[in-house]
């Protein structure tokens, strides 16, 4: 039988966005499996409100430096420390500098881009030797980062079944509202979907320095009480449980967790071809994927399966059925212990 390993992950950050859920839903898969985890960084809040009922300890982290001690403090007899974004990586390796025995470093990239520099020096350069493997969340984000990966999707939990019949003439888009979003694409999308006309609404779940030049752009394209600015959401599943389309215009997500949480929620998708959406999209139906920031694809994929019931059933359950095989919490732990044990 393979012995449990002891795992750390770490993140440098006091906040609670795509990184950090990725984070606490690993940990807690992770726990439930057997291994002995803890978790550095993250709003203490929402931390530690999922971490507390698997037991897996939390330590705040929100400076570089926070980091450091902490890894200092809690790598003694750990196997693996997992980290996450470019600070944790420098922190860790400071961290871990100078140890005789030390734990194994695994790099998750989240982002489709290389490290970048302090001062004139690159950070891949300063951490290369630290780092014994790097696991990159898409096959965009390995395509992009600095050094060799291997490629482990993010996985989420099953959703219970919504009922169909609840499912109302609207379209989400759940994101942050800063520019590199192109949460303004997705609106642009909408208008000329020409879909308020046939009594569709489009409901934007987030919110963001962008909201107000946002809603000036609303009002700017007639499309009064047809858009609905929700701001921050916590019940985005409720939401998609009562939606009837997701668009998701960002043509940079390194994966996209929206649209992988509208996927096992049986909600169809009209996602940028480009970056993370073309892991989860490919092969399905052709109109679920829109060439970036080109607004009359995207309004004519939304049109057409606003309008097509049948169409926007089945394109549903295909995606349903690839998150429950491909996109699980169970592949994504069986994935990342292997790259573990690989380097231990």
């Amino acid at each position: 039988m393979t012995r449990p390993l002891r795992i750390l992950h770490a993140i440098r950050s006091d906040g609670f966005a795509g990184v950090e859920q990725f984070v606490l839903r690993l940990a807690c898969a992770q726990a439930q499996r057997g291994d002995e985890v803890a978790v550095i960084g993250g709003a203490v809040g929402p931390m530690r409100l999922g971490l507390d009922p698997v037991e897996v300890p939390h330590v705040p982290a929100a400076r570089t430096d926070e980091v450091t001690a902490a890894v200092r403090r809690l790598a003694g007899g750990v196997d693996v420390v997992n980290t996450h974004m470019t600070a944790a990586d420098v922190g860790t390796v400071l961290a871990l500098a100078g140890r005789r025995t030390k734990p194994a470093v695994v790099a998750t990239r989240h982002f489709a881009k290389p490290r970048g520099r302090i001062g004139p020096v690159p950070i891949a350069s300063l951490v290369r030797h630290g780092v014994d493997a790097q696991i990159a969340i898409s096959e965009a984000v390995a395509a992009a980062i600095d050094g060799t990966s291997t490629v482990v999707h993010p996985g989420i939990e099953p959703r219970p079944p919504h009922d169909e019949a609840a499912r109302e003439r609207i379209v989400l888009m759940g994101q942050r509202l800063e520019p590199e979003k192109h949460t303004d694409i997705g609106i642009r999308v909408f208008a000329a979907s020409g879909l308020a006309d046939d009594g569709w609404r489009l409901d934007v779940a987030g919110d963001g320095s962008e909201r107000a030049v946002l809603e000036a752009l609303t009002r700017s394209l007639g499309l009064g009480g047809a858009v609905r600015f929700l701001g921050f959401r916590a019940d985005l599943p409720d939401l998609m449980g009562r939606s009837g389309l997701l668009i998701a215009p960002c043509p940079i997500e390194g994966f996209g967790l929206s649209l992988l949480e509208a996927m096992a929620s049986g909600l169809p998708v009209v996602a940028a071809g480009a970056a993370g959406h073309l892991d989860t999209l490919s092969g399905l139906d052709p109109r679920a994927l829109f060439p970036p920031d080109d607004v009359a694809a995207g309004a004519a994929s939304l049109r057409s399966l606003a309008h097509d019931e049948a169409g926007r059933r089945a394109l549903a359950d295909a995606a349903l059925e690839r998150q429950r095989r491909q996109f699980s919490l169970e592949a994504q732990a069986d994935a990342t212990d292997a790259v573990y044990r690989s380097v231990r």
